[in-house]
């Protein structure tokens, strides 16, 4: 007999604002105990010394993560000038230090200079596996951890405020895999001093906004885990990029089986013109989402099934 699992069964996405000071792990757990959830993921990391948004993924939610975490991302950190550190945070151990301090106008000089597609260095502290062992595990142990430069988007980066000599406020928007830890530290060696983050703010991911977030002690004060599933955003939140397309109800149980369905007669001309082969799409019927497909050779194909 099959072991029961362990949990109710839950769907859909709740935005947490998460705290200083937590990990993304312990935002997750905590919050899987105040719902019981049986199946909760996250879509993107976040350092214990950043703050924001922290989306958790529930029951089938949890087959749409990657594009959350494919998705673009804004950042505002503050950076300090005049000290690097191990971790390129404030986290960890001052390795040197600088007397200069740049003006807004050597400031805004560079910032061009880290727009559109840039080449970057991961923080030696990071997640990234070297021999199949995490960065951040070596170099805690204190091993040399050498890092392959890789291509990153940046958007936009822009100077907010500058509350003093030591300090200045950035903007960040940018895609998958920028380091802002790796961006505070090349913008204080390409104004010839020292800088690392000292404060990190996610204020949108993917799709997800500020408005859609909501305290972790808002949830764990809850009276009720009914009122915390009555603020869970639908599994599609997810998927607001990706086109969706509507399926009978023939269609749609063809395409949870695991079948393709042909789109080539004529009938399905208005349906599938705006598609090109390879496009993914989010096939629904009767308002829910069935599965997110691929659009090839005239044929729609299931990736991703949706059980709800």
């Amino acid at each position: 007999m099959a072991r029961r699992r362990k949990g109710r069964a839950i769907n859909g996405w709740l935005v947490i604002d998460k705290p200083l000071g937590v990990t993304s792990t312990d935002v997750v757990n905590r919050v899987r105990r105040k719902l019981d959830a049986r199946k909760v993921g996250h879509g993107g990391t976040l350092d214990p010394l950043a703050t924001g948004l922290l989306p958790l993924a529930f029951g089938e939610a949890t087959k749409t993560v990657a594009y959350v975490m494919e998705g673009d991302k804004t950042y505002r950190f503050t950076l300090r000038w005049g000290v690097a550190t191990t971790t390129d945070d404030a986290e960890g151990e001052v390795v040197a230090t600088s007397d200069i301090r740049p003006d807004r106008a050597a400031i805004e000089a560079v910032l061009p200079q880290f727009q559109g597609l840039v080449s970057q260095v991961p923080p030696a502290f990071s997640a990234i596996k070297v021999d199949g062992q995490r960065a951040y595990d070596l170099a805690r142990d204190g091993e040399q951890v050498e890092l392959s430069a890789r291509p990153v988007r940046i958007d936009r980066l822009v100077l907010a405020d500058q509350p003093d000599a030591d300090h200045a406020v950035f903007e960040c928007d940018c895609g998958k895999g920028t380091y802002m830890r790796s961006l505070a530290r090349d913008l204080g060696e390409a104004l010839g001093t020292r800088a690392h983050i000292a404060t990190l703010r996610r204020l949108a991911v993917g799709p997800f906004e500020e408005a859609d977030a909501i305290s972790l002690d808002s949830v764990e004060t809850l009276e009720h885990v009914a009122r915390a599933e009555e603020l869970l955003l639908p599994v599609e939140a997810a998927l607001d990029d990706i086109p969706a397309l509507t399926l009978t109800e023939a269609e749609a149980l063809r395409l949870k089986s695991g079948q393709p369905i042909s789109m080539l007669a004529r009938s399905n001309a208005g349906r599938i013109r705006d598609l090109e082969s390879g496009d993914v799409v989010c096939a629904t019927s009767g308002g829910k989402p069935v599965a997110i497909s691929r659009f090839e050779g005239g044929e729609l194909r299931p990736v991703r099934v949706l059980n709800l």
